[in-house]
C-alpha cells in the first residue's frame, strides 16, 4: 500500500482530480492558483535547452557504423514510414474529432515565446529560421529547430573526431551534462501533483466541466488512432509475408500484457525478443539488429501521440496552425523518436518542448499531464508490438521469417540474444516512465 501511494502516476491522477474538484466549486476564484502551475511549467522550460543540446550530441556522438547494409535500410523504411504515418493519421484524427476545441479559454503565447513563435513571412524564411547566425541567440529565446539542427552537426562533428583520434571527453561532458540535467528534471516532478492541482484548478475554474469532456476527447482520440494503426499494421504484415493474422493474438499475447501493464517498453522488451524468435519466427540475426533499433526509432505510439498533443494545445488556445506549422509538427513528433533520455515522469517535458517549439499556449497542458498514465497504456502497446510487425516484414524481406515456427509445428531458438545488454538499454517509448528528446 505504502508504494502504490509513492507511485508517481497516481499521486499526479490524485492531484488531478482534486484540482477539477476545487475549481469547478470555487469557479474563477482558482485563477489565483495559476501562477504556481505556471512556475511548474517554468521549471521544465528551464531545462529543456539544455536537456535537448545535450541528448542530441550524445546521440549522434556516439553512434558506430554498425547497421549498414539492406537490413539497417529495410529496417529504417519501415520505422520511417509508418512514423510519417502515424503523424498523418493524429492529424487527420484531430482535425475531425477537434479534442481540444471544448476548452476555448482566450489564453496567447507566454509573452517569453513571442520572439521564438513568430510566423516567418514564406517558405523560404521558414527554412532559412531552421539555421540560426547566433546559436547563444536561439538558446535565450528556446527557438528549438535551430537548437536541434547546430546539436545535429556539433554531434556529427564529434562522432567524425572521436572516430579519428580515440578521444572521448567531450562526449563524455555532454553525457555528464544530460545526466544533470536529468536530475534537475526529476527535483522537479517531485512537485508535479502540486503543479497539475495547481493548473488544473485554475482551467476547471475558469473554464467549467468541458474539462473533463476535452480530456475524455483526447484519450479517445488516441486510443482510435492506436486502433487504426494497429489494425493497418496487421493488414500490411498479412499482405507481405501471407501468414494467418488471426495467430497474432496469441503470439503477442505475453508482450502485450507486460506493456499494458507496466507502460514500459524497457521492462516488455526482453519479452518482445523472445516473442519474435520463438513464437513468430523471425531470426535472431534480424530480431537482435530490428528491435534494438526499434528502441530508438520504434515509437509509432509516441509520434501519434505527440502529434495529437499538438493539435490539441493548439485548438484549446485558438490558434489555427498554418500548413507550414503542421509539417513541422509532424516532423518534431517524428524526430522525438530519435534518441533516448530516460526521466520518470517525462510527459511534461514533451508537451512543453512541442508547445515552445511551435508557439502554442501552456494552459491546457496540465490537463494532458493528468491523463496520461492512460495514453502511456495506448502508446506502449503500439510501440512494443508496432516493432514486432516491423522485424516480422524485414525478416521476410530477408528470407529470415521461419514460418514452421510461426504456425507453431516448431519453436525458435534465443540461445544467443544478450538480453541483459537490452535492458540496460531499454527505451522509454511511454512518457509515464520516460522522455524522449528531439534529436
Amino acid at each position: 500500500m505504502k508504494n502504490t501511494l509513492k507511485n508517481p502516476a497516481l499521486q499526479i491522477g490524485v492531484g488531478a482530480i482534486l484540482g477539477i474538484a476545487f475549481g469547478l466549486a470555487v469557479g474563477e476564484w482558482a485563477a489565483n492558483l495559476k501562477f504556481v502551475g505556471d512556475l511548474f511549467i517554468r521549471l521544465i522550460q528551464m531545462a529543456i535547452v539544455p536537456l535537448v543540446m545535450s541528448s542530441v550530441i550524445v546521440a549522434t556522438g556516439a553512434m558506430t557504423g554498425l547497421g549498414m547494409g539492406k537490413m539497417a535500410f529495410r529496417t529504417f523504411k519501415w520505422m520511417i514510414g509508418f512514423s510519417v504515418v502515424a503523424a498523418l493519421l493524429a492529424w487527420g484524427i484531430s482535425a475531425v474529432i477537434r479534442p481540444g476545441a471544448g476548452i476555448d479559454f482566450s489564453g496567447g503565447v507566454d509573452p517569453a515565446l513571442q520572439e521564438s513563435a513568430g510566423a516567418a513571412t514564406g517558405w523560404q524564411d521558414t527554412l532559412l529560421n531552421f539555421v540560426s547566425t547566433n546559436i547563444f541567440a536561439a538558446m535565450s529565446t528556446a527557438t528549438m529547430v535551430p537548437i536541434i539542427i547546430f546539436s545535429l552537426l556539433f554531434g556529427v562533428a564529434l562522432n567524425a573526431y572521436i572516430a579519428k583520434t580515440g578521444n572521448r571527453l567531450v562526449l563524455d561532458l555532454f553525457d555528464q551534462i544530460q545526466q544533470v540535467v536529468l536530475t534537475m528534471i526529476r527535483f522537479v516532478m517531485l512537485i508535479a501533483p502540486i503543479g497539475v492541482f495547481c493548473l488544473l484548478a485554475n482551467l476547471a475554474g475558469t473554464v467549467g466541466f468541458s474539462v473533463v469532456t476535452s480530456a475524455l476527447k483526447y484519450l479517445g482520440s488516441t486510443l482510435l488512432g492506436v486502433l487504426i494503426l494497429f489494425a493497418l499494421f496487421v493488414l500490411v504484415v498479412w499482405m507481405r509475408t501471407g501468414l494467418n493474422p488471426a495467430k497474432l493474438p496469441a503470439k503477442l499475447s505475453d508482450q502485450t500484457m507486460i506493456a499494458i501493464t507496466t507502460t514500459s517498453s524497457a521492462v516488455t522488451f526482453p519479452t518482445v525478443l523472445r516473442t519474435a524468435t520463438e513464437k513468430v519466427g523471425v531470426s535472431q540475426r534480424v530480431a537482435n539488429f530490428t528491435l534494438s533499433v526499434g528502441l530508438t526509432m520504434g515509437s509509432y505510439g509516441a509520434v501519434l501521440n505527440y502529434m495529437i498533443v499538438v493539435m490539441f494545445l493548439a485548438q484549446s488556445g485558438a490558434v489555427t496552425l498554418d500548413l507550414g506549422t503542421i509539417v513541422l509538427g509532424m516532423a518534431l513528433a517524428i524526430l522525438l523518436n530519435v534518441g533516448t533520455i530516460t526521466v520518470p515522469g517525462g510527459f511534461p517535458v514533451v508537451a512543453t518542448f512541442l508547445a515552445t517549439s511551435l508557439g502554442l499556449p501552456f494552459e491546457a497542458v496540465g490537463l494532458l499531464i493528468a491523463v496520461d498514465w492512460f495514453t502511456g497504456i495506448f502508446r506502449t502497446f503500439l510501440n512494443v508490438n508496432g516493432d514486432t510487425f516491423v522485424a516480422m516484414l524485414v525478416a521476410n524481406a530477408s528470407n529470415e521469417l521461419d514460418r514452421d515456427v510461426y504456425d507453431g509445428k516448431k519453436t525458435g531458438t534465443t540461445d544467443s540474444l544478450d538480453l541483459g545488454k537490452h535492458e540496460e538499454h531499454g527505451k522509454p517509448k511511454e512518457q509515464s516512465e520516460a522522455v524522449h528528446a528531439a534529436v
